[in-house]
């Protein structure tokens, strides 16, 4: 079958039409590329398929420089130039909006692109597969659980590349005096040079001296942690976090704030895109000493912390103790103060009273129902809402605008090039 790629979907794939005007998906596809493809797929809607040739490539197709692109399922779009990538996450998220969420006409007004394009994260993750040879510690495979070696990535700073190949390398040689099997191995690197490695783990023994040297030496790293986990498969809880050695918690800066992070609570991957995102919540409406704000889902205090500099009374809801406890240090070593209020942000903004604004940064799932029902219900002026996830953005918004809201604005930051993921965040206004 020969197509003609005209744009890219949500998830990566290059969209098409076949003769008889289904939609074809394609993978490693480019807009403006003419392909002969490989149907792998048929349904009465869409068909998915693979590239056989290049019959014409796009003038914004590009040249991956990463050699495990295409294997590795880490990036989607190495091989689109990044202006056509912005483009291509803008159109995604406002056609989410239209489709999904009703809103007609609802432009996004400005996407600003990551200051860098490559070397931006500040996190990676090791998977973990059993082999006859032992663990073997990489990334998945696209498309599949099978882990592949990775010598390095091409999106941690340049100084740090090679730390996968290095990190692997360390785990390989512990991994026959570790009882206990490792189920994941994070890495942390800051602007400052600040390294963590973060193991985690079932409970059981474990040589926490031998690891943290052979690791510490391999990567340079200052904090070297075990995360312990319980429960089963499918509701893996952190039990407890042990440190190895170092302070026992990562330190990096964002937007003019120190923030600590310890192993299980969240950051940004991409710092200094992170801070244009702090930039695009604090613009999104007025914030000052007459605003009573709440701060849902505020994790270690991404937003709390520059929400409190503005002189707005600031209440922090976050349900993670270790967040929590990340958080209150960070408030402190700011000189700044929040009223945080622990537990489920659903339950919490049930109790919200005389809200001026509610800020919101939800997981990839969105708002649960209770929370969309207790953000409604708590009547604010305004909310500003933090997506990393267009479609589940839409379904909230809808959700909204159902009940006395309107879109006032959407704009977008990207914190992942050369992937489809993008954040955006639009504010809306209480009508009447």
């Amino acid at each position: 079958m020969r197509v003609t790629i005209d744009s890219l979907a949500y998830g990566g794939e290059g969209v098409a039409r076949a003769d008889d005007g289904r939609i074809v998906f394609i993978e490693g596809a480019c807009p403006g590329d003419t392909l002969e493809v490989t149907v792998s797929e048929e349904h009465p809607r869409f068909i998915r398929a693979r590239v056989a040739e290049i019959l014409e490539a796009s003038p914004d197709r590009v040249a991956p420089p990463c050699p495990y692109f295409g294997i590795c399922g880490g990036c989607q779009w190495q091989h689109i130039g990044y202006d056509v990538q912005l483009e291509s996450k803008r159109k995604a998220i406002e056609e989410s909006l239209s489709r999904i969420g009703k809103q007609a006409g609802i432009a996004v007004s400005r996407i600003d692109a990551s200051p860098e394009e490559y070397g931006y994260r500040n996190k990676i993750e090791l998977s973990v597969a059993a082999t006859p040879k032992g663990p073997a510690f990489g990334f998945s495979r696209h498309g599949s659980n099978e882990v592949i070696a990775i010598d390095e990535c091409l999106l941690l700073p340049k100084k740090y590349r090679k730390a996968p190949r290095a990190l692997s390398g360390a785990l390989r040689y512990l991994s026959s005096r570790i009882p206990t099997p490792v189920e994941r191995v994070s890495l942390r690197v800051a602007r400052s040079g600040d390294v963590e490695v973060d193991v985690w783990t079932s409970s059981g023994s474990f040589p926490r001296q031998l690891a943290a040297k052979v690791i510490g030496d391999a990567v340079g790293a200052r904090t070297v942690t075990r995360v312990v986990l319980k429960g089963d498969a499918d509701s893996r809880k952190v039990s407890k976090v042990e440190v190895l050695s170092g302070p026992g918690a990562w330190r990096e800066k964002l937007g003019g704030y120190s923030y600590l992070v310890s192993a299980p609570s969240f950051f940004q991957v991409n710092t200094r895109a992170a801070e244009l995102l702090q930039h695009a919540v604090l613009s999104a409406t007025n914030f000052d000493e007459n605003t009573l704000v709440a701060d849902l889902y505020a994790g270690v205090g991404t937003f709390t912390l520059p929400l409190a500099a503005t002189g707005s009374e600031v209440v922090a809801v976050e349900s993670s103790a270790h967040a929590l406890s990340d958080l209150r240090r960070n408030l402190d070593a700011a000189g700044l103060e929040a009223d945080i209020m622990p537990g489920d942000a659903g339950r919490i903004a049930e109790e919200l009273e005389d809200i001026d604004t509610i800020v919101v940064d939800p997981p990839r799932a969105g708002l649960s129902p209770r929370a969309g029902r207790a953000l409604i219900e708590a009547r604010p002026k305004t909310i500003v809402y933090v997506s990393c996830d267009p479609a589940t953005l839409a379904r909230d918004v809808k959700v909204f605008t159902e009940s006395g809201y309107a879109v006032a604005s959407l704009s977008a930051v990207d914190l992942f090039p050369q992937t489809y993921h993008v954040e955006s965040v639009a504010t809306l206004i209480r009508k009447g």
